[in-house]
């Protein structure tokens, strides 16, 4: 099974922490160069330090903030202007907006959550697909959410724009299909990041419940009884970038050790 990734270049979103970061440093120890996109430049700095003791391919990073997607744009631009070497990979991956209720949201979140995920996808794939034509090899994977099979409570916002780029990945992938190019999404379930700590500590503050007891109680749900590490998601992350996955398009894949309550 070939998942060599030499020779191959990959821009990976939210990738000073979290899967973000995970998927960077798999697909790095697959042989890809990276190129790292975030807000936070010393992040950034330190994550590409990191990256350079792995392997002694080049990497690079961008500084961008995705509530500002006419920034992201040109700051891929100038980038594409001073690199000419085409771009193979692309990780969109982006913080989840804040939890509550749908209909207690005012319009202002959904406005910023459509702007920072799909909005900033669609920059990011528009700007990259021309080198990934070229090269007959391209892949856009996007990390979202189970909750584009099965609506999380408590996360309105955030199942509602989840689904909006899920549809429009499946889109994508019909488009791009015969170019060599596939999209696929990956949909984490409890992983160990800062996203699940922050939630857990909100369940926790609201319910009186110690952040141990609801810890367990989330574990409770998986049936691999524990949160997943950002490693095994970057793991399918990396299958999917990889030569080995060229007929794999359109999908979202679970990665949530069986939690999801439908096929």
């Amino acid at each position: 099974m070939d998942i060599n990734l030499f020779g191959k270049k990959a821009f990976v979103c939210g990738s000073t922490q979290g899967i973000g970061k995970a998927a960077a440093i798999e697909l790095a120890n697959s042989g890809a160069s990276i190129v790292l996109l975030a807000r936070n430049e010393d992040s950034l700095k330190q994550v590409k330090d990191e990256l350079n003791q792995l392997q002694n391919q080049q990497h690079d990073y961008i500084v961008a903030d995705f509530s500002a997607p006419d920034e992201l744009k040109n700051k891929v631009a100038e980038y594409l202007e001073k690199n000419s070497s085409p771009v193979h990979i692309l990780i969109n991956n982006t913080g989840g907006p804040p939890g509550g209720k749908a209909i207690d949201a005012d319009l202002l979140e959904f406005i910023a959550a459509f702007r920072g995920h799909l909005i900033c996808s669609q920059i990011l794939a528009q700007s990259l697909v021309g080198g990934m034509k070229t090269e007959k090899y391209g892949r856009i994977i996007n990390v979202i959410s189970t909750s584009v099979k099965q609506p999380i409570p408590g996360l309105g916002v955030s199942n509602t724009i989840r689904g909006a780029v899920g549809a429009w990945a499946k889109t994508l992938a019909g488009e791009l299909g015969e170019f060599g190019i596939t999209v696929n999404n990956v949909l984490p379930g409890f992983t160990k990041t800062a996203r699940l700590a922050s939630i857990i500590e909100n369940k926790a503050n609201k319910s009186g419940d110690s952040i141990e007891k609801v810890e367990a109680e989330m574990q409770t749900e998986t049936p691999a009884k524990r949160f997943a590490e950002a490693s095994e998601v970057a793991n399918a992350i990396a299958f999917l970038a990889s030569p080995a996955a060229s007929y794999i398009n359109g999908i979202n894949l679970p990665v949530d050790g069986g939690r999801t309550g439908c096929l």
